[in-house]
């Protein structure tokens, strides 16, 4: 029987940099990476094609789809779960949702003690995931650790530095970013735990920045008929 979530194409683009990648087990069969600064939405798709076509799979041959939800970029989240959605519904196979913090987690043997994932936000806030939540901060106003913590995250070595020079235990694992293989070890690892997994909608922490203008939508242009085309008896 083939185990859960084997053969794998992996989409992540919640963070400052993307990827997609073909794993199946442990062995990368393909994979992209870069941070493109513009046209994400159009160079997710072409890496995914590449993937498969180097791993020689269809992607109605995967056992479904893993990819990340949060917390990060709403353009990102955006992109990537589209795409995911899109291939997914094509093929007929199932997509995943992975947090970035248990994308993390899971390249990290226990630690023995907790681990904070410190992301950057937008407008000097701070992304972060512990004890299974995840939630939004200005780096002012940051929690301190009640106890030994790790930090993972591309903010994990200056907020360590940081938590440790007031006095609290806190050292970085050198882990700063997500990775397929992170991505795919975090899935199975949930599945194998007997757990539901987890739908693949993004996970907002921030509320969106966009805003209705003080005086509500504008009206229609003059002249345009409001009336409905079939209005009720």
């Amino acid at each position: 029987m083939t185990p859960p979530a084997a053969r794998l194409l992996v989409l992540d683009a919640a963070l400052k940099s993307a990827r997609a990648g073909v794993i199946e087990g442990d062995r990368l069969r393909a994979a992209r990476e870069g941070a493109p600064e513009t046209g994400l939405a159009d160079l997710l798709p072409v890496w995914a094609a590449s993937c498969l076509d180097e791993a020689g799979l269809a992607a109605a041959s995967l056992d479904g789809i893993a990819v990340t939800i949060g917390p990060g970029s709403f353009t990102g989240l955006r992109a990537s779960l589209a795409l995911a959605h899109g291939i997914g519904l094509a093929a007929g196979i199932p997509v995943y949702g992975v947090t970035v913090g248990e994308a993390m987690a899971a390249l990290l043997p226990d630690p023995g003690r907790k681990l904070w994932v410190v992301t950057t936000a937008r407008r000097g806030r701070l992304f972060l995931e512990r004890d299974g939540e995840a939630s939004a901060f200005d780096e002012t106003d940051l929690p301190t650790p009640a106890g030994p913590i790790a930090l993972a995250g591309d903010r994990a070595a200056d907020i360590a530095s940081r938590l440790a020079e007031a006095g609290h235990d806190a050292v970085p694992t050198g882990i700063e970013t997500c990775t397929i293989a992170g991505i795919a070890a975090a899935l199975r690892q949930r599945l194998a735990a007997g757990h539901a997994p987890r739908p693949a909608a993004p996970l907002y922490v921030d509320p969106p920045e966009a805003r209705l203008p003080a005086g509500g939508l504008r009206p229609p242009p003059q002249g345009h008929d409001t009336t409905p085309t079939n209005p009720a008896p």
